[in-house]
């Protein structure tokens, strides 16, 4: 309580304090044997907290590994919105840990947050699993084995990216390679993810006899608040120049809160203050689900032995995590350590950011290696155009105008297969254009009309011994990224229904009808059923390869029933996925380097009552990373090579700020965040801690 009373004859230079007592902190827990894992140092019980990790891990990066691409083809957004909305789902689920940890030390515990709140409410259940799961393991270990401690963070690690591992191989092909409705199967890409949390309840459970299970120790994160506050008001209010300085701006709560806990915040707040930059870091690292994924959809994933999809890309990264712990662990830090360099915990996260930054100069390369392989678009007063002929005999196109143009220097054979489109120049955004038709001794003049900024096909027809054309609109965006884009030309002289999945059909007219490009899944199409009013028929369409737009013109046969003949609208991307690589690889370097050290940097640097609030704050930084990628693509404007150079960069500053930080950080030892026996007081005497007085009118 207070040490002076209101009918004291005197007044000392701090402001009054409230009479509200901190609750005593409870009494260390007893020490008592755990089981060994095989009679070494390791308890038993982390087994079960890291195989729950690894369901759990499964489940959530199973559904992150599908969502960016659901949204894109499924739901329809386009790429900034679906990048947006990811990063706004990711960075709620980094913020949520902020409740959870207030609820694990201040209520129930971490075993029981973990338990019944994490696992059971998926949607709010990732705020209570992610600051307790890591700093529950950690409180299984004794003091004494403290290198024991280090180890079980990187296993933590690789239980994790093990699940994330096996998740983001298998639900892309679930959702891929299983068709449910006609469609991509959403529904069993996200149950398995969900089967896998309720495994990860049953295993958590079953080692609940053997956990230590630190109490909660009172409603910590408020009692830090307000201790916070109090100093900072308590400062303000006494700001007088006769007032003595103290150590610490903390120092000024000592008249209301027990040293322990001054001394407590204190070590949060030292680290608390080295987290400002890191958010930065997890910017880059979380678009592998969204930029990066999108950048494979524009590569070809055809690796001969078996076809990627693009967002099974995202598999390098755990499978390097597993392979990069136990290399760096065992051979590179003992080798940098045999050569007498310090690689403190810092020093390793500032070295991850700089690989994360490399990465993502490697991306944007990449992006304009992609940008140089793709058609270029029509600009102001400009049309793209080919020529399709249709007849039995070759035939000679030629543009009139003010300059003739030929759309090549030789006649257009029948069934000719197109090189590209020709660039033609309109006068005004829209004109009329003649074109001169030579076909054996037949000339045709003919008129369209086109449009600025779009894409046309000149389809030449035969009709008995005539000539004639028309004049289609290709569409902008004929693919959907990894996905084939079809369209029909129907030569027949009936109607053809045509069959292209469960619930994928349309219809062709007679007589030179044009259908509509249609999206569907790269692949074999071997059988394509179809009918006309009178006769039932099967195409071939052979192998359809992602990201390119086909044209199947269905023909007759003399001897057999119609078929298909098929050309290349946009061919497809021919640069391989396989380049992605270098940029996967440095940036799961980086990871290794930052954020497994950053996880026992954070365990080993709090206090005891507040480690999963420290936990929680490093999960907060994820969140605000999340967030700045969510800001970027909604606001920045910039072409995607362009976004990639500015992260880049913005990360090399944040390394430099961060090491300037990082090289004035004294690194917290445990016997500091404990204070003494012989020197532990009661919070009513911590009141009378460096309390000066003056006599002075009242």
């Amino acid at each position: 309580m207070n040490t002076f009373q209101k009918n004291e004859s005197k007044e000392t230079l701090f402001s009054p304090v409230s009479t509200e007592e901190v609750q005593p902190r409870p009494l260390s827990l007893p020490k008592k044997p755990t089981p060994k894992i095989c009679g070494s140092n390791y308890p038993l019980s982390i087994a079960f907290i890291v195989v729950n990790e690894f369901c759990e891990r499964f489940s959530y990066y199973g559904m992150k590994a599908v969502l960016t691409l659901y949204f894109l083809y499924f739901l329809h957004w386009s790429e900034d919105t679906s990048t947006s909305i990811y990063h706004a789902f990711s960075s709620l689920c980094y913020f949520t840990p902020m409740l959870g940890a207030a609820i694990a030390d201040s209520w129930l515990g971490k075993f029981k947050v973990l338990s019944l709140v994490g696992l059971s409410l998926i949607a709010l259940g990732t705020g209570g699993i992610k600051p307790c799961v890591a700093a529950f393991g950690g409180d299984q270990f004794e003091e004494k084995h403290a290198k024991e401690r280090t180890r079980y963070f990187s296993v933590f690690y690789l239980s994790i990216n093990a699940g994330s591992l096996i998740s983001t191989f298998i639900t892309p092909m679930l959702r891929g390679d299983v068709q449910c409705f006609g469609e991509d199967c959403y529904a069993l890409a996200f149950g398995v993810p969900g089967l896998l949390m309720v495994i990860a309840l049953v295993v958590f459970a079953m080692g609940s006899k053997i956990y230590r299970k630190p109490p909660p120790e009172g409603n910590i994160v408020t009692q830090v608040a307000k201790c916070i506050w109090f100093a900072i008001s308590n400062r303000f209010n006494n700001r007088s120049g006769d007032i003595p300085k103290r150590q610490h701006w903390l120092d000024w709560a000592a008249e209301k809160y027990p040293k322990q806990l001054i001394m407590d915040v204190k070590a949060l707040t030292r680290v608390l203050f080295l987290y400002i930059p890191l958010p930065m870091f997890w910017a880059l690292l979380d678009q592998q689900g969204s930029r990066w994924t999108l950048q494979a959809t524009r590569m070809n994933g055809n690796l001969g032995f078996f076809v990627l999809q693009p967002d099974q890309m995202q598999v390098l990264n755990p499978l390097l995590v597993l392979i990069f712990i136990p290399l760096f662990d065992l051979v590179i830090y003992r080798l940098v350590s045999k050569c007498g360099i310090n690689f403190s915990s810092l020093r390793k996260m500032a070295v991850g950011m700089i690989l994360a930054s490399l990465a993502f100069a490697v991306a944007a390369a990449v992006e304009i290696k992609i940008n140089r392989m793709t058609p270029l678009q029509p600009g102001p007063q400009e049309i793209f155009l080919k020529a399709l002929n249709l007849a039995d005999d070759e035939v000679k196109v030629t543009v009139l105008g003010d300059e003739n143009n030929t759309l090549l220097e030789e006649s257009i054979r029948s069934f000719q297969k197109m090189p590209r489109y020709a660039q033609l120049h309109l006068k005004t955004k829209s004109q009329d254009f003649h074109f001169y038709l030579k076909y054996h001794n037949l000339s045709v003049y003919t008129k369209h009309s086109m449009e600025e900024k779009n894409w046309y096909s000149l389809i030449i027809l035969e009709d008995g011994k005539n000539i004639s054309s028309m004049m289609v609109k290709d569409e902008e965006n004929k693919t959907t990224n990894a996905m084939t884009a079809v369209r029909f030309v129907n030569t027949l002289h009936k109607e053809v229904n045509i069959s292209l999945g469960t619930d994928i059909s349309l219809s062709v007219g007679e007589d030179y009808g044009v259908s509509a490009y249609t999206t569907v899944q790269s692949g074999e199409y071997p059988v394509v059923h179809c009918r006309t009013e009178d006769k039932n028929f099967s195409l071939n369409m052979g192998l359809l390869d992602p990201g390119t737009a086909y044209l199947f013109v269905i023909i007759n046969s003399t001897n057999h029933d119609p078929q298909a003949w098929k050309m290349e609208d946009i061919p497809t991307n021919k640069l391989s996925i396989a380049w992605q690589l270098p940029q996967y690889a440095l940036v799961t370097a980086g990871e290794v380097m930052f954020s497994v050290t950053g996880l026992e940097f954070s365990y080993s640097q709090a206090p005891s009552s507040m480690k999963s609030v420290l936990q929680a704050a490093w999960l907060l930084t994820v969140a605000a990373g999340n967030i700045i990628v969510l800001v970027v693509a909604q606001f920045s404007g910039l072409v995607q090579w362009a976004e990639f150079i500015l992260f880049s960069c913005l990360l090399l500053v944040v390394c430099l700020i961060f090491s300037i930080m990082g090289y004035y950080y004294a690194p917290t030892k445990p016997e500091d965040l404990q204070e003494p026996a012989d020197k532990q007081i009661s919070p009513t005497q911590g009141n009378m801690i460096n309390l000066e007085t003056k006599k002075t009118k009242l």
